[in-house]
């Protein structure tokens, strides 16, 4: 569980809800025409903007916003340098062991095709396209969550648009003038909280989990290559810290 995206929702929300209730009542701020207007209108536009099988992937993966594990940059180097080691002294074949014990089915392909002998060329063209194909996957997820982000504010405000039209309409009236107007704007209030609490946040929240993941994928692509040209494990480790920027160094030093 990511506690920051937890207490972030909940303390946004904590925040908007103690501001209504500190100016009255909750229910002048529900209205379910208001909120059909605006996440009918995402969800609506959003299928239009994206296939259907990435429009339904969008839930699964916006889960990872609050349910996310990762292993560390770290581990992966530590076990890749452990690999490199027992290589070096006994042959490719002596790794073959790691493949099953690995839960990273990317690193296990990368070390089945090591012990199998495939040439060091096609390994990398594998694994990089297996990379490229892993985050445009990825990246589609937070491209959805951020159009979202720019679709609610604008069906608020066209929600606030019907609403005034309406109340337009009915001008003989005037002392329906006052409700109907703060229905209108309700729509606006929608938008506006969806995709600045919700939508754009969890775009850039998995924007940076995808981050995290290709940076591991990189890891273990440049890992592999590596041990398959013979590298010594030290000059594999030296060249896999880089991707830890000064953190490694700070370790190294204490």
């Amino acid at each position: 569980m990511d506690l920051a995206s937890l207490i972030g929702v909940v303390s946004g929300m904590g925040f908007i809800l103690g501001t209504i209730l500190l100016g009255g009542s909750i229910m002048m701020f529900v209205n379910i025409p208001s909120i059909l207007v605006v996440m009918g209108g995402t969800f609506a536009a959003s299928l239009v903007a994206y296939p259907l099988s990435d429009f339904l992937s969008m839930f699964k993966v916006g889960l990872k916003v609050f349910i996310f594990k990762i292993q560390p940059a770290e581990e992966i180097i530590n076990n890749l340098v452990e690999i490199s080691n027992k290589a070096r002294k006994g042959g490719l074949l002596s790794i073959e062991g790691d493949i099953q014990t690995t839960s990273d089915p990317y690193l296990a392909q990368a070390l089945q095709m090591t012990v199998d002998g495939v040439k060091t060329a096609d390994i990398a063209a594998i694994m990089q396209k297996k990379m490229a194909l892993t985050k445009k996957g990825l990246d589609t997820g937070a491209n959805i969550f951020s159009s979202m982000g720019s679709y609610a504010p604008a069906f608020g405000m066209i929600g606030t648009l019907i609403g005034l039209v309406q109340m337009l309409a009915n001008l003989d009236d005037p002392s329906s003038i006052g409700p109907k107007m703060a229905v209108a704007m309700i729509t606006t209030f929608y938008g506006a909280v969806l995709a600045n609490l919700f939508f754009i946040p969890m775009s850039d929240k998995l924007s940076g989990r995808n981050e995290e993941e290709i940076t591991n994928m990189n890891i273990i692509f440049e890992g592999i290559i590596s041990i398959r040209e013979g590298e010594h494990p030290k000059l594999m480790e030296d060249k896999l810290n880089i991707y830890l920027g000064d953190s490694s160094g700070d370790d190294k030093k204490e």
